[in-house]
This record gives structure tokens, sequence and C-alpha cells, in this order.
């Protein structure tokens, strides 16, 4: 298993951005897909992002597309999720997460190893 530690999150104004990280340990990181979810109270967590163990390709959902861009390091064993032109429907705990097949599953039960979170909160 690889572990997975989120951090970058905070408060910031509607229209501004945020830079998560996420940090894993291990050797194995470059043999996964990574996902970004979120999170807000009493809802499922929702599929955001992910990218290809070569990051090489990237998928979105719909609501986050050309705001948010999800990229990785291989060799600092980091993925990142840049998000842009934030809005207060945003807020939510940000997870990052492996996963194995690609296209991405949507579902949170198809990731494997997850992170904390990372609180993002945007104000109106």
């Amino acid at each position: 298993q690889v572990h997975l530690v989120e951090s970058g999150g905070g408060l910031v104004q509607a229209g501004g951005s945020l830079r998560l990280s996420c940090a894993a340990s291990g050797r194995t990181f470059r043999r996964y897909n990574m996902g970004w979810f979120r999170q807000t109270p009493g809802k499922e967590r929702e599929f955001v992002a992910a990218i290809r163990w070569t990051g090489g390709s990237t998928y979105y959902a719909d609501s986050v597309k050309g705001r948010f861009t999800i990229s990785r390091d291989n060799a600092k064993n980091t993925a990142y999720l840049q998000m842009n032109s934030l809005k207060p429907e945003d807020t939510a705990v940000y997870y990052c997460a492996t996963g194995s097949g690609w296209p991405p599953e949507r579902s949170a039960a198809e990731f494997g190893s997850w992170g904390q979170g990372t609180q993002v909160t945007v104000s109106s």
C-alpha cells in the first residue's frame, strides 16, 4: 500500500486559486494512477480528477473542467491539483487516492489508498 498525505488547503475568496499536493511514501507511487475526490458533509465522495501513472492522460469531472488541472511528479512521489477560478460550491474536504484502471471509474469504491484529506473553503 501507499501512504498518502494531502496539503495545501485553506480559505480563499471566490475567483482565487489554490494548489493541493498529495505526497506519497514508497517507491511504488509511479505505478499507480492517481485521483482527487472531494466530500461535503452528508454527501458521498465526489470524483474530481484523475491522472494516469505515466502522467500522459488526465480525466476531469465536468464541474471542474477548464478550472482545475491535475499533474504529478513521479520523481518527487507527489501528485497535484491546481485549482483556479474557485467557486463557493468547490468548498469541501479534498482527498487523493490511488487508482488502478484507465479510463478511471468515478466511484470512490474503485480507488484504494486514501489520504486524510485537506479542507478547502471558498468564500463568496
